[in-house]
């Protein structure tokens, strides 16, 4: 007798009691609960237009291979705490095209630049976008309207984008792990025409593929946000694609129908996919990155609290002594990119009495539950992204080419080798000498600072 009123006042306890306390596995569960939107839309140029990346081409675009997408995700965290993630198969965005947008998405939804990331897949079959890279391309005035018109378009069609993925947030739960992918070669140590006849290549390289897994409340994939640090320069043809990542997309999402892919690049400004050169070697690399992605989705993954945490700031990046006077105006005579750059510094210099100094370098960093991402700008190479890791951790995410892509970010051992990386990109990116050799420590400090606020 005794033994079944203990039981009766056991079960009232579980049924009535406790949920009135707030004892409810219901609890538990909502700290995981997260309000996401997704939002697509198509951003091909609907006309013939000039293509980004090379200075190599000379002609328009003739043509597509398939369509370029830009997509977005708004994270709503348990306490309300939105974000916004804007990916582009696009190969960058200049720092004036992305402060207009984020200056808009303030004005119109109150995001802050540490709650917005606007990623470029880095892709060099997408189109000209703003005056990003200029002095590269071999353009006359109708082609640099036709330019206009697409930066235009675009901005029109980010903010549509940002607009669907905030009126159709749904509550979801969010999971994270890391992959692996080697089609990424070291481009600085290694020969691309000795590539078959070798047996060792040389590194540094990071083969992470960093995944973040959005699922419905029924378990249904609703999103999948994956990076990897390669140039997407597969291809060079004059087709418009998304290269390697456009295809990793496109086979995920036939993968999971229904769901979104979106791709981020990380610090992969010294890797290259070798060899390259060929619509197939870009399906294959597409394939391969989205079967490590689908390893990683059919395996363990880490649930998220519903909980993000962001931090933004821009490093003061100094740079070096400019070439003599004298030698820019030899250089000004030449009839390449680099006679039209030298003709640029010396209007530059004559309007502002001397050239640029220094440069605001975005970082940023965000903590998804506990998932962290360290976001940099520009074109950074693999060695940002090793030294994060040693830092930090190697289960944490790198993501670059966000936000303002003003030129590559070398360390300094690659600016005392020389070579593109370290130097003659400089003058692809309009910037009027080498970066100053304290711009290892200042990223890394400025990290370090972040990561306190």
């Amino acid at each position: 007798m005794l033994q079944k009123r203990i039981i009766r006042h056991c079960l009232i306890l579980v049924l009535f009691i406790l949920p009135s306390f707030g004892f409810s596995g219901n609890v538990e569960e909502s700290a995981d609960i997260w309000e996401i939107g997704v939002g697509k839309v198509k951003i091909t140029p609907e006309f013939p237009m000039w293509m980004a990346g090379y200075a190599s081409r000379t002609t328009p675009s003739e043509g597509v291979l398939h369509d370029l997408w830009a997509k977005a995700i708004v994270f709503q965290d348990q306490k309300g705490f939105k974000t916004l993630l804007i990916t582009m198969d696009i190969l960058s965005i200049p720092q004036d095209f992305s402060n207009e947008l984020k200056g808009i998405l303030k004005q119109r939804y109150d995001f802050e630049k540490s709650q917005i990331i606007i990623s470029s897949s880095h892709t060099h079959s997408g189109p000209v976008v703003a005056r990003a890279l200029k002095y590269i391309y071999p353009m006359d005035r109708s082609e640099w309207q036709k330019v206009d018109i697409y930066t235009a378009q675009l901005k029109k069609n980010l903010l549509l984008l940002v607009e669907q993925a905030l009126s159709g947030l749904k509550p979801a739960r969010i999971y994270t792990g890391n992959g692996i992918s080697r089609f990424q070669v070291n481009r600085r140590n290694n020969s691309e025409n000795q590539l078959l006849s070798v047996t060792t290549l040389k590194g540094p390289n990071d083969y992470a593929v960093p995944v973040i897994k959005i699922e419905d409340l029924d378990k249904k994939l609703l999103a999948v946000i994956f990076g990897y640090a390669c140039h997407p320069t597969t291809l060079s043809i004059n087709e418009f694609s998304g290269d390697y990542p456009g295809f990793a997309q496109i086979e995920l999402e036939k993968m999971y129908p229904g769901a979104m892919a979106l791709f981020f690049q990380g610090a992969g400004a010294d890797q290259n996919p070798l060899p390259r050169r060929s619509v197939p070697l870009a399906i294959q690399y597409g394939k391969q990155l989205a079967v490590s992605v689908e390893c990683v989705l059919s395996g363990d993954m880490k649930i998220q609290k519903s909980n993000i945490q962001v931090a933004y700031d821009e490093v003061n990046l100094l740079f070096d002594t400019p070439l003599p006077m004298q030698k820019i105006q030899e250089i000004s005579l030449r009839d390449d990119y680099e006679g039209r750059w030298a003709r640029g510094m010396i209007a530059e210099y004559e309007s502002n009495k001397s050239f640029r100094h220094n440069y605001p370098f975005p970082i940023q960093h965000w903590r998804i539950g506990e998932q962290q991402l360290f976001v940099l700008g520009g074109e950074s190479v693999i060695s940002y992204a090793l030294q994060l890791k040693k830092l930090y951790g190697d289960e944490f995410f790198v993501m670059s080419y966000a936000n303002d892509v003003m030129g590559y970010i070398p360390t300094v051992t690659i600016l005392e080798e020389g070579g593109y990386e370290g130097d003659g990109a400089q003058r692809v990116y309009g910037l009027p000498a080498r970066w100053d050799k304290s711009i290892e420590s200042r990223i890394l400090a400025g990290f370090s600072e972040i990561l306190k606020m």
